[in-house]
């Protein structure tokens, strides 16, 4: 039989962003107040880019930022407007799910553009990926942006404004499985993947370079994910497998031992303790962007720019 290819739509990659840019703020999932993200839109301003707030940022309901109608217009809006740029979300939270059987992916696909988050925004950029073949960036929102370390804005910065292939070299972290791997991208949060396995939005993962993180999830739940991942069938055929970190989920190495049955089992690379998630370094990786991965020498890289 011949190897099986996965259904994936050709790759459309967004218009890079440029200084003066610019770039739309939403809320698609929990609620933020606007002293919270003040010190935060400052700072992307003074980095030389206009700032355009969404109408319905600082709405809450319960623990939603407003009703989904409000969040999917805001979202809608964004890629109708041919002035915005990019696409950053304020935070993570609970809500983007949601949205998925809502979202108008016509209009993404007409009018692709940069969108930025992490957390439950997991779920969005995956479905946008899946749905439209447009390459969407799992990175630092808005919410505590002025306190990332700097090489994590600049990664993020570089990663989307760049025509470029990016290198992350070296990768800080273990190598806890010596290897090479070639595949796109894919990953995020492992809850929120979780919760997209039998969904219409999950993007295949076949051939796919996985990263995943997580935090404050004991270490029993990460186990119980991993394994749902597996029984699935979602985790059979990965190229290869990066560990973020899984803030406040218990002993690390506790972590990096689930992690290494999995990719064992799998005889694929695994590195462990990659800057992504929830901590004060959160590199930005792009969703659906060929790349290579290098675990005897610590090694990252895009094999192509991540935009045009």
């Amino acid at each position: 039989m011949p190897p099986f290819k996965p259904q994936r739509l050709p790759l459309i990659k967004p218009p890079r962003l440029r200084s003066g840019d610019l770039i739309g703020i939403i809320s698609p999932a929990g609620p933020v107040d606007e002293s919270e993200l003040e010190p935060d839109l400052e700072l992307l301003e003074s980095s030389g880019f206009r700032i355009h707030v969404a109408p319905h940022v600082y709405d809450r309901h319960d623990y939603l930022a407003g009703d989904d109608e409000a969040r999917l217009s805001d979202l809608h809006a964004m890629f109708r407007d041919r002035k915005i740029k990019a696409i950053f979300c304020a935070r993570g939270g609970y809500g983007t799910l949601r949205l998925l059987d809502r979202i108008d992916y016509d209009l993404i696909r007409e009018h692709p553009k940069i969108i930025v988050g992490y957390s439950d925004i997991t779920a969005l950029l995956m479905a946008i990926n899946k749905k439209t073949g447009l390459v969407t960036f799992h990175g630092p929102m808005v919410r505590g942006f002025s306190s990332l370390h700097s090489s994590s804005r600049k990664g993020l910065f570089k990663l989307i404004s760049s025509d470029q292939p990016v290198s992350f070299s070296p990768i800080a972290g273990n190598s806890l499985i010596s290897g090479r791997a070639k595949g796109p991208l894919m990953g995020g949060n492992l809850s929120l993947i979780c919760y997209v396995v039998g969904t219409s939005f999950l993007p295949s993962l076949a051939g796919c370079i996985l990263f995943i993180e997580d935090k404050g999830e004991p270490l029993y739940r990460i186990d119980r994910m991993l394994t749902h991942l597996s029984l699935a069938g979602q985790l059979k055929g990965i190229a290869g497998l990066i560990g973020g970190e899984f803030m406040e989920c218990g002993d690390p190495s506790a972590v990096d031992d689930l992690l290494n049955t999995a990719a064992s089992d799998l005889k694929i690379p695994l590195i462990t303790g990659f800057p992504i998630g929830h901590g004060l370094k959160n590199t930005a990786l792009p969703l659906g962007i060929p790349a290579q991965l290098d675990a005897d020498s610590m090694t990252l890289s895009t094999l192509e720019p991540c935009v045009i």
